[in-house]
């Protein structure tokens, strides 16, 4: 370990923190981002099926919604076993990468350390996720919650506050998948750390530029945004 990988370590973290905070508009920038424009429409989408007489196809969306979830969280799983595994035959990745015209570490500990780092990231998308999927849970209990609209005739707020409440909780599991998913990703950058501190933070800026062009210059934005007034 040398002053350049605290220093590449440094730049990895930095990035996650800021990248995470501009993704929710949590920063001094104009642009809405793709999260911030999706979360009014989970919103929007709950105040409609409020109103709607049979919610068959909103029961049907939240089990997706679970269902994504838990696949994500099982994948971390798995990714999670797969390192611990390397560690175990660490002699041999590294009589591997000696073969290798990529100028991988080649010190045992060092590669250990490197491994536990990418086993920290699995495991915090992990927390991520199975939160999420609770989350998701609970707001599908909110959501079952809500009264129908005959029910309430003359009490509109009582509506609008039990529809609020499951978008609410929604808007929350969907913010701790997203973070899930911010780890996966830079987990791809971090794995540059493996052919030393430059190359690590190289990937990570390359994996940033590529979710901030995703989150805030996207056609998938530019889709989502057409037409909409954001409240």
């Amino acid at each position: 370990m040398t002053n350049y990988d605290y220093l590449a370590i440094g730049w990895l973290a930095i990035s996650w923190f800021l990248f995470s905070l501009a993704s929710n508009n949590h920063l001094p920038i104009k642009r809405v981002s793709l999260t911030t424009a999706m979360n009014q429409h989970r919103k929007r989408w709950i105040q409609v099926a409020a109103r709607r007489d049979l919610r068959m196809i909103d029961t049907a969306i939240m089990t997706g919604l679970q269902n994504g979830t838990a696949f994500f969280a099982s994948t971390t799983i798995f990714a999670i076993g797969g390192c611990f595994a390397l560690l175990g035959a660490t002699e041999r990745v590294l009589a591997v990468a000696d073969d290798l015209p990529i100028p991988l570490v080649a010190d045992a500990a060092v590669f250990e350390i490197k491994l536990f780092g990418l086993i920290g990231i699995f495991a915090y998308a992990f927390f991520k996720f199975g939160w999420s999927y609770r989350l998701f849970n609970y707001s599908s209990i909110l959501f079952g919650a809500i009264p129908m609209k005959d029910d309430v005739k003359g009490n509109a707020e009582e509506l609008e506050a039990a529809a609020n409440r499951a978008a609410s909780l929604n808007v929350l599991a969907g913010r701790h998948f997203n973070a899930g998913l911010r780890a996966i990703f830079l987990s791809i950058g971090y794995l540059g750390w493996f052919a030393g501190p430059f190359v690590l933070m190289g990937s990570t800026t390359l994996v940033i530029l590529v979710l901030l062009r995703r989150q805030f210059f996207s056609n998938a934005r530019d889709a989502i945004l057409k037409d909409t007034v954001l409240s």
